[in-house]
């Protein structure tokens, strides 16, 4: 049976990206249920992972820090990519290009306030 936590992370990824295909959805279910995630509320744990995913899983990212981009340059590069996946999903939140502060911002579709505490940093 699963446990209060794991419904919740369950609610947050319906909620997140409701028309993320079953095996990336499986995988940032796991990652947002992870040890190291759970002093994180339910939905910022899978907005991190799925970000995550997406970066790892869906764009050149890994490629380009194998070429010997820093992890912003290829941050950088990849925004674009995350954030059309972030689409396709029917994610209520995307990323935004960097704020004055250096960080990638996410913004919430529904209200368009924007946050840079749920940035993930793998």
């Amino acid at each position: 049976m699963p446990s209060d936590r794991q419904k919740r992370v369950a609610r947050a990824l319906t909620a997140t990206i409701p028309r993320a295909p079953f095996l990336d959805a499986e995988a940032i279910r796991a990652a947002a249920s992870a040890r190291h995630m759970r002093a994180l509320s339910p939905p910022s744990a899978v907005w991190l992972a799925t970000v995550a995913h997406i970066r790892h899983a869906h764009t050149e990212y890994d490629m380009l820090m194998d070429e010997g981009y820093d992890r912003d340059a290829a941050r950088f590069f990849v925004l674009d990519a995350i954030n059309a996946m972030l689409d396709r999903w029917g994610a209520t939140r995307r990323l935004n290009p960097e704020s004055e502060n250096g960080e990638a911002m996410a913004q919430d579709l529904r209200g368009g306030a924007t946050t840079g505490s749920d940035e993930p940093y793998s």
